[in-house]
């Protein structure tokens, strides 16, 4: 089979596309042709050996696959040949066909295709655990969602909408910001030219917003704390900005709110069932038509060089791609 395979932590571009043999699964386990496999921005780290996970050499990026079952291994019941799956795998994606644990998989409804079943898990996973697990945001409760456009931001919008929130997107320009009124948000700031604590507190009549979703850390970051609602969440899903925080920790007491973290690929290895109930409702509101998931772009398995370039360079929309 043909794999993109990462044999040394020089970045994506040192990736090389080789042959290797097929494995077969074994207890527990399944096979999958994979159809499509999507890509993130830490598949940029992850190839340079700058992300938390690190897996020995040589082996292929991308976490996210979807595909069919061509085999199943002992003792796996509940699942047919043929039937079509998505799955989250950690790495390895990358690659004309993946050994993966049977649990780990969801099937995927009709009407729902396989480039946008790939892409769901982390950006979808991530906003879903987040909003409904740790945050138990509730229907009419309001949310400022910071780096809204991009992929994870947009999936917290989407989800927060359908949850029933009055749903504030932070962005940079008024370009991408056009982005998330377009995926149901229903107020904007571009707070690169604006003090965010100012603009949060104007557009919940001083009150403040009840849940923050911050995927972007910087200077941001306590801004945006400091314009939570009386017992607010406050959760923390990443620092895109490459900036940690350090939050005065006398704002939590004054204003009775929490800060929760949102580690979803930990949440996915401690309870693999919620994972699943949550990504089985993703994918149902997918064939519902009541998510549509934005797909920036597809690359071929031997342009993924390309496809990396395009997330390392900040340029995607959406979710990047391969179709294998």
């Amino acid at each position: 089979m043909k794999a993109a395979l990462c044999k040394s932590l020089e970045g994506p571009s040192a990736l090389v596309i080789d042959d290797l043999a097929v494995s077969q699964p074994g207890p527990g386990e399944i096979l999958i042709d994979v159809k499509a496999a999507a890509l993130n921005y830490f598949d940029t780290l992850i190839t340079r050996g700058k992300y938390q996970s690190k897996p020995d050499l040589p082996f292929s990026p991308s976490a996210e696959i979807a595909g069919t079952v061509a085999a199943l291994g002992p003792g796996v019941t509940g699942l047919t040949v043929g039937e079509r799956v998505a799955a989250y795998i950690g790495w390895g994606g990358a690659r004309e066909k993946v050994i993966a644990k049977a649990e780990a998989v969801i099937p995927i409804p009709d009407g729902v295709s396989d480039v946008v079943a790939a892409g769901v898990s982390v950006t979808y996973g991530t906003a879903i655990h987040g909003l409904k697990d740790r945050a138990r945001l509730q229907p009419g409760e309001s949310i400022a969602v910071l780096g809204a456009a991009g992929g994870a931001g947009l999936a917290a919008v989407e989800i927060a909408k359908l949850m029933g929130a009055r749903v504030i997107a932070v962005a940079s320009s008024p370009e991408k910001l056009a982005v998330t009124k377009a995926h149901g948000a229903d107020d904007a700031i571009d707070y690169s030219g604006t003090d965010l604590k100012d603009a949060l507190r104007a557009l919940t009549d001083g009150k403040g917003v009840d849940v923050v979703y911050d995927c972007v850390g910087g200077a941001s970051s306590e801004q945006a704390l400091r314009a939570t609602a009386w017992q607010g969440r406050f959760l923390v899903v990443g620092f895109a900005s490459g900036d940690i925080p350090k939050i005065p920790l006398n704002l939590l007491l004054l204003k009775g709110c929490d800060a929760l973290g949102v580690f979803w690929g930990e949440a996915v290895k401690r309870d693999p069932a919620g994972h699943r109930a949550n990504m089985v409702q993703v994918l149902d509101w997918v064939a519902k038509g009541q998510l549509n998931p934005r797909i920036h772009g597809t690359f071929a398995l031997d342009d993924i060089r390309d496809a990396l370039a395009v997330i390392e360079k900040r340029q995607a929309v959406g979710k990047v791609v391969l179709t294998i």
